[in-house]
């Protein structure tokens, strides 16, 4: 996460439907994107209305293009666009600056 890196913030509510599909689907993603170059690290979180944020970082955009390429995942985001999600939005920026405590 430091300069130079890349961030996908992923934006969604949940349709409610098939909870457990759901939940075991993410569930892979997670496992599928830690094993994906380049990848550097994931926080993700939902609030009871249904709605959560998915944040990952990656090394290079051209990493983020491979995994939104990656087969089990353009299979997985279709399907959250026909059945888990009624709304979503993905922003990617590059990591300009990064502090805390």
């Amino acid at each position: 996460m430091n300069p130079g890196s890349w961030v996908v913030v992923f934006v969604s509510r949940r349709s409610g439907a098939d909870a457990e599909g759901y939940g075991a689907m993410a569930a892979r993603m997670e496992q599928l994107a830690r094993a994906q170059p380049g990848f550097i690290g994931m926080h993700s979180v939902r609030g009871e209305d249904g709605v959560g944020i998915t944040v990952c970082y990656w090394q290079s955009a051209d990493d983020i293009a491979a995994w939104k390429r990656d087969v089990e995942h353009a299979a997985a985001q279709q399907r959250g666009r026909e059945r888990w999600y009624e709304s979503y939005a993905v922003t990617i920026a590059r990591v300009e600056r990064r502090y805390g405590a």
